[in-house]
Protein backbone atom coordinates (compact mmCIF):
# COMPACT_ATOMS: atom_id res chain seq x y z
CA UNK A 1 0.00 0.00 0.00
CA UNK A 2 1.63 3.38 -1.05
CA UNK A 3 0.69 6.39 0.25
CA UNK A 4 2.38 8.71 -2.00
CA UNK A 5 0.81 12.42 -2.43
CA UNK A 6 1.08 12.28 -6.19
CA UNK A 7 -0.52 10.49 -9.38
CA UNK A 8 0.51 9.83 -12.62
CA UNK A 9 -1.62 11.75 -16.28
CA UNK A 10 -5.10 11.40 -15.83
CA UNK A 11 -7.29 11.27 -18.61
CA UNK A 12 -11.18 11.11 -16.82
CA UNK A 13 -11.54 10.09 -13.23
CA UNK A 14 -14.35 8.40 -11.75
CA UNK A 15 -15.82 8.42 -8.21
CA UNK A 16 -17.84 5.64 -6.20
CA UNK A 17 -19.35 6.29 -2.74
CA UNK A 18 -22.48 5.29 -0.80
CA UNK A 19 -23.57 5.91 2.69
CA UNK A 20 -21.78 9.02 3.83
CA UNK A 21 -20.69 9.98 0.18
CA UNK A 22 -22.31 13.45 -0.40
CA UNK A 23 -20.01 14.61 2.24
CA UNK A 24 -16.90 13.03 1.31
CA UNK A 25 -18.10 13.98 -2.74
CA UNK A 26 -18.68 17.67 -2.01
CA UNK A 27 -15.13 17.60 -0.16
CA UNK A 28 -13.27 16.39 -3.40
CA UNK A 29 -15.29 18.57 -5.77
CA UNK A 30 -14.37 21.91 -3.48
CA UNK A 31 -11.08 20.87 -4.59
CA UNK A 32 -10.69 20.52 -8.37
CA UNK A 33 -8.87 23.24 -10.15
CA UNK A 34 -11.44 25.67 -11.42
CA UNK A 35 -9.12 25.31 -14.78
CA UNK A 36 -9.47 21.74 -14.88
CA UNK A 37 -9.94 19.84 -18.21
CA UNK A 38 -10.51 16.10 -17.15
CA UNK A 39 -13.90 15.19 -17.06
CA UNK A 40 -15.00 13.33 -13.63
CA UNK A 41 -17.65 10.46 -13.37
CA UNK A 42 -19.45 9.70 -10.40
CA UNK A 43 -21.94 7.48 -8.88
CA UNK A 44 -23.64 7.95 -5.52
CA UNK A 45 -26.11 5.87 -4.69
CA UNK A 46 -29.47 7.17 -4.69
CA UNK A 47 -32.85 6.44 -3.86
CA UNK A 48 -34.34 5.21 -7.27
CA UNK A 49 -37.81 5.96 -6.24
CA UNK A 50 -37.57 10.21 -6.71
CA UNK A 51 -35.37 12.75 -8.51
CA UNK A 52 -32.21 13.50 -7.24
CA UNK A 53 -31.11 17.29 -6.19
CA UNK A 54 -27.03 16.68 -6.38
CA UNK A 55 -26.38 18.38 -9.24
CA UNK A 56 -26.95 21.62 -7.91
CA UNK A 57 -26.01 20.91 -4.36
CA UNK A 58 -22.66 19.88 -5.61
CA UNK A 59 -22.63 22.96 -7.78
CA UNK A 60 -22.41 25.28 -4.87
CA UNK A 61 -19.23 23.74 -4.36
CA UNK A 62 -17.49 22.83 -7.28
CA UNK A 63 -15.89 25.26 -10.03
CA UNK A 64 -16.33 23.03 -12.69
CA UNK A 65 -19.91 22.44 -14.38
CA UNK A 66 -21.86 19.82 -12.36
CA UNK A 67 -24.64 17.89 -14.15
CA UNK A 68 -26.91 14.85 -14.68
CA UNK A 69 -25.30 12.62 -17.62
CA UNK A 70 -27.88 12.06 -20.61
CA UNK A 71 -27.92 9.16 -22.99
CA UNK A 72 -25.25 9.16 -25.31
CA UNK A 73 -24.12 12.68 -24.81
CA UNK A 74 -20.10 13.49 -25.79
CA UNK A 75 -17.94 14.04 -22.77
CA UNK A 76 -16.88 17.63 -22.69
CA UNK A 77 -13.45 18.28 -20.66
CA UNK A 78 -13.56 20.00 -17.66
CA UNK A 79 -17.31 18.31 -16.76
CA UNK A 80 -18.40 16.67 -13.62
CA UNK A 81 -21.70 13.92 -14.70
CA UNK A 82 -23.75 12.46 -11.90
CA UNK A 83 -25.22 9.12 -12.63
CA UNK A 84 -29.43 10.03 -12.32
CA UNK A 85 -31.43 7.90 -10.06
CA UNK A 86 -32.28 4.73 -10.95
CA UNK A 87 -29.97 4.34 -14.60
CA UNK A 88 -26.31 2.75 -14.61
CA UNK A 89 -23.82 5.55 -16.02
CA UNK A 90 -21.23 4.27 -18.69
CA UNK A 91 -19.02 5.53 -20.56
CA UNK A 92 -18.85 4.50 -24.98
CA UNK A 93 -16.32 5.22 -27.28
CA UNK A 94 -16.02 8.67 -28.40
CA UNK A 95 -16.32 9.06 -25.36
CA UNK A 96 -19.97 9.11 -24.77
CA UNK A 97 -22.19 8.93 -21.68
CA UNK A 98 -24.57 6.28 -21.88
CA UNK A 99 -27.65 5.01 -19.44
CA UNK A 100 -28.76 1.96 -18.72
CA UNK A 101 -32.02 0.75 -16.78
CA UNK A 102 -29.99 -3.05 -16.88
CA UNK A 103 -30.82 -5.28 -13.87
CA UNK A 104 -29.19 -3.77 -10.39
CA UNK A 105 -25.79 -4.63 -9.32
CA UNK A 106 -25.31 -5.60 -5.76
CA UNK A 107 -28.71 -4.11 -5.15
CA UNK A 108 -27.82 -0.82 -6.74
CA UNK A 109 -28.65 1.37 -9.81
CA UNK A 110 -26.81 3.07 -10.38
CA UNK A 111 -23.46 0.74 -9.75
CA UNK A 112 -20.23 1.46 -9.56
CA UNK A 113 -18.57 -1.31 -10.72
CA UNK A 114 -20.88 -0.55 -13.92
CA UNK A 115 -18.86 3.01 -14.45
CA UNK A 116 -15.60 1.84 -13.65
CA UNK A 117 -15.93 -1.08 -15.73
CA UNK A 118 -16.80 0.54 -18.67
CA UNK A 119 -14.76 3.61 -18.25
CA UNK A 120 -11.98 1.37 -18.05
CA UNK A 121 -12.46 0.13 -21.79
CA UNK A 122 -12.23 3.14 -22.82
CA UNK A 123 -9.51 5.30 -20.82
CA UNK A 124 -7.35 2.29 -20.14
CA UNK A 125 -4.70 3.87 -18.30
CA UNK A 126 -5.61 7.00 -18.43
CA UNK A 127 -8.16 6.67 -15.98
CA UNK A 128 -8.19 7.43 -12.56
CA UNK A 129 -10.76 5.54 -9.87
CA UNK A 130 -11.58 6.28 -6.39
CA UNK A 131 -13.94 4.34 -4.10
CA UNK A 132 -15.04 6.06 -0.84
CA UNK A 133 -17.31 5.65 2.06
CA UNK A 134 -20.33 3.36 2.06
CA UNK A 135 -22.30 0.15 2.81
CA UNK A 136 -21.44 -2.78 0.53
CA UNK A 137 -19.05 -4.45 -2.08
CA UNK A 138 -20.28 -2.39 -4.70
CA UNK A 139 -16.96 -0.42 -6.74
CA UNK A 140 -14.23 -3.67 -5.47
CA UNK A 141 -14.60 -5.15 -8.97
CA UNK A 142 -14.89 -1.99 -10.84
CA UNK A 143 -11.83 -0.67 -9.28
CA UNK A 144 -9.99 -4.19 -10.44
CA UNK A 145 -11.36 -3.64 -13.83
CA UNK A 146 -9.59 0.08 -13.55
CA UNK A 147 -6.12 -1.03 -12.26
CA UNK A 148 -5.94 -4.41 -15.20
CA UNK A 149 -6.34 -1.60 -17.74
CA UNK A 150 -3.59 -0.39 -16.58
CA UNK A 151 -5.42 2.93 -14.54
CA UNK A 152 -4.79 4.06 -11.30
CA UNK A 153 -7.37 3.05 -7.95
CA UNK A 154 -7.26 5.09 -4.52
CA UNK A 155 -9.33 4.20 -1.98
CA UNK A 156 -10.38 6.35 1.39
CA UNK A 157 -8.79 4.93 4.30
CA UNK A 158 -11.38 2.92 6.13
CA UNK A 159 -10.72 4.29 9.41
CA UNK A 160 -11.78 7.76 7.58
CA UNK A 161 -14.71 7.02 5.91
CA UNK A 162 -18.23 7.36 7.52
CA UNK A 163 -19.00 4.06 6.60
CA UNK A 164 -16.15 1.92 6.18
CA UNK A 165 -17.61 -0.99 4.81
CA UNK A 166 -16.66 -0.22 0.87
CA UNK A 167 -13.29 1.15 1.10
CA UNK A 168 -12.31 -1.50 3.04
CA UNK A 169 -14.26 -4.33 0.66
CA UNK A 170 -12.63 -2.57 -2.53
CA UNK A 171 -8.75 -2.85 -0.10
CA UNK A 172 -9.19 -6.36 0.33
CA UNK A 173 -9.57 -6.96 -3.41
CA UNK A 174 -7.42 -4.36 -4.79
CA UNK A 175 -4.52 -4.32 -2.42
CA UNK A 176 -2.08 -2.34 -4.85
CA UNK A 177 -4.35 0.81 -4.51
CA UNK A 178 -3.59 4.12 -2.64
CA UNK A 179 -5.46 4.26 0.28
CA UNK A 180 -5.87 7.57 1.60
CA UNK A 181 -7.68 10.27 3.86
CA UNK A 182 -10.24 12.49 2.42
CA UNK A 183 -7.94 14.95 2.71
CA UNK A 184 -5.25 13.66 1.38
CA UNK A 185 -7.16 12.73 -1.68
CA UNK A 186 -8.59 16.30 -2.07
CA UNK A 187 -5.21 17.09 -2.33
CA UNK A 188 -4.58 15.58 -4.75
CA UNK A 189 -7.14 16.84 -6.94
CA UNK A 190 -6.24 20.31 -5.92
CA UNK A 191 -2.91 19.20 -7.57
CA UNK A 192 -4.07 18.08 -11.04
CA UNK A 193 -2.80 19.79 -14.06
CA UNK A 194 -5.16 21.93 -16.04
Amino acid sequence: MSTAPTIGPVKAIVIGASAGGVEAIGTLLSALPAALQTPVFIVLHVPRERPSLLAPIFQLKCALPVREASDKEPVAPGTVYLAPPDYHLLIDEGPLTALSADDPVHYSRPAIDVLFESAADVYRAGLLGLVLTGGNQDGAAGLAAVIAAGGQGVVQLPESAQVPYMPAAALQRNPSSRVLSLGDIAGLFAALPA
